[in-house]
């Protein structure tokens, strides 16, 4: 029997339609462990058909909890953060959870801002990658404090003991400088990052491993300190060039400062890879589609959202306690070598 055009469909009405209980359709909607594949299907059909919809604001009373959780993003004109994101979004939409997000634009006060804001949106738990400008981590303990779920993603602060999924950035940098080795070119700069960042120290530290470990000296000269941009690449380049003997080829700590290397070698019509190799980090988009096409080290991006969607859901399973017997609260991620026309001299 119908219900009136203005009475809402309730779980009590889809449970009676199916012969089940409230329970076990309330389990079924919200993907919660318990319930078979096909019965989950069954009750999501019927739900459908019977035109339910969940009141979420007695459901969030209920259950204390909202089905929202925030995502902080340094900038979401870089592709890799927009390629998390569906990673993130493609979990959370499995498990009935919805996504706001919010980005610092590499500033701590933003940061601060869009925890506020979460906050007061009553969030479940928040994922995050540190803004590259942020030094003091007072915000994020405030967070692991209120006992909120909280990991990092990409960028983390060891320190802090939060939960994170990251990529190997030591393996990544080095198989970045081994493969300029293997390419024949033997004095290779790099463009480093701010190294109050873990990623950027890490990076740096794999470029040094891979020189030690080829027989080749590591040379502070040839290591540039930059802000992660076009602009830090360009620099560099015009730095190292004016050295009595300058470099040959240069592993730039991520693609926007390898981006700009390679335009102000062109600039200054150096023929790329023949005489300067390049190779950046994070497999952006645009990498392929530039000339010469950009060497990288792709990150696992949208496996790298799903990765750390899973571990913030086992937290707020978990009430927020730190994660227990079958999760790590460390997931390190496997770098894959991407390497194309600007570091193929051979």
């Amino acid at each position: 029997m119908s219900k009136p055009v203005n009475q809402k469909v309730t779980i009590a009405d889809i449970a009676r339609e199916l012969n089940l209980t409230g329970a076990t359709v309330s389990r079924a909607l919200n993907n919660r462990k318990g319930t078979s594949e096909d019965t989950r299907k069954l009750v999501q059909a019927a739900a459908a058909r019977m035109n339910y919809h969940r009141d979420r604001i007695a459901y969030s009373l209920r259950a204390g909890r909202t089905n929202i959780i925030g995502v902080i993003i340094p900038s979401a004109e870089i592709n890799f953060f927009g390629s998390v994101i569906h990673g993130i979004e493609n979990m959370a939409n499995k498990h009935g959870y919805n996504v706001l997000i919010y980005q610092s634009n590499e500033q701590p006060e933003f940061e601060q801002k869009g925890i506020t804001t979460f906050l007061g949106t009553r969030v479940d738990g928040i994922l995050a990658s540190i803004a590259k400008e942020t030094t003091n981590f007072k915000h994020y303990l405030e967070i692991k404090e209120r006992g909120l779920p909280l990991v990092f993603f990409d960028r983390a602060n060891d320190t802090l003991n939060i939960p994170c999924v990251v990529v190997d950035d030591f393996k990544g940098a080095y198989y970045a400088t081994e493969h300029l080795v293997h390419q024949g070119y033997r004095r290779i700069a790099h463009i480093a990052g701010q190294q109050h960042l873990k990623i950027f120290r890490d990076r740096l530290e794999g470029y040094k491993a891979a020189l030690t470990a080829n027989n080749l000296p590591v040379d502070d000269s040839l290591i540039f300190n930059g802000n992660v941009s076009i602009e830090a690449g360009r620099q560099a380049i015009s730095h190292f060039l004016t050295q009595a003997t300058p470099p040959d080829a240069v592993f730039a700590v991520e693609d926007f400062s390898a981006l700009g290397a390679i335009k102000e070698l062109k600039d200054r019509q150096i023929s790329i890879p023949e005489d300067f190799g390049v190779v950046g980090f994070a497999n952006e988009a645009f990498g392929e589609h530039i000339t010469p096409s950009l060497s990288s080290i792709d990150q696992q991006t949208v496996q790298m959202g799903k990765e750390a969607f899973k571990l913030l859901l086992e937290l707020i399973e978990e009430g927020g306690e730190p994660v227990k017997h079958n999760t790590k609260s460390r997931i390190i991620l496997e770098p894959v070598p991407v390497f194309r026309q600007s570091s193929q001299r051979k």
